[in-house]
């Protein structure tokens, strides 16, 4: 059996915080925007996760956004960044954007805007994983899969991986 924490209450019979003020839901928000930033979603999530009621989550992240603290938009360009940083393609990032609350039209602008070069970033993938140098088909289909698993569009990947050329030997 493991041995019981000692009660550092005092003997009031509360927890561990005594003389501690409990912390706001607002408070808890504001610790964890200080860290990095996070959609209106994810705050939620968190907070209500930390045991906070729902109403006291809403006003809390409510208050945050109009005091400029949390901003979708700005929570979506850095996860942009991030991710771009880290080779993964739009199909991959608008997934992500929108598993976090966010709209359809709010990401398809922010990619368009992003004006990143995709294939430029999924030729480095290549190149980093298997290095240069041709393949046969099956090394072929095994680097296009990397590129769509990656979130790569399908055209992308066929010209990079030369995926779907005919290969004269395979009459």
């Amino acid at each position: 059996m493991r041995p019981r924490k000692p009660d550092r209450s005092g003997g009031t019979g509360e927890s561990g915080n005594a003389g501690r003020p409990s912390r706001s839901a607002y408070d808890k928000a504001l610790g964890l925007l200080a860290r990095r930033e996070h959609s209106r979603r994810e705050l939620r999530q968190k907070l209500e996760r930390g045991g906070f009621a729902r109403e006291e989550t809403t006003a809390a992240v409510e208050r945050l956004e109009g005091q400029g603290y949390q901003d979708d938009r700005r929570f979506a360009e850095s996860l942009l960044r991030t991710r771009v940083g880290q080779g993964y393609g739009p199909a991959r990032i608008r997934a992500e954007l929108r598993s976090q609350g966010l709209a359809d039209s709010e990401v398809r602008t922010l990619l368009e805007e992003a004006g990143v070069d995709w294939h430029e970033i999924a030729a480095d993938q290549l190149r980093r994983r298997y290095g240069a140098g041709s393949a046969d088909p099956a090394e072929r289909a095994r680097r296009a899969q990397f590129l769509l698993r990656r979130g790569f569009a399908a055209a992308t990947v066929r010209v990079l991986t030369h995926a779907d050329a005919e290969d004269p030997d395979d009459d």
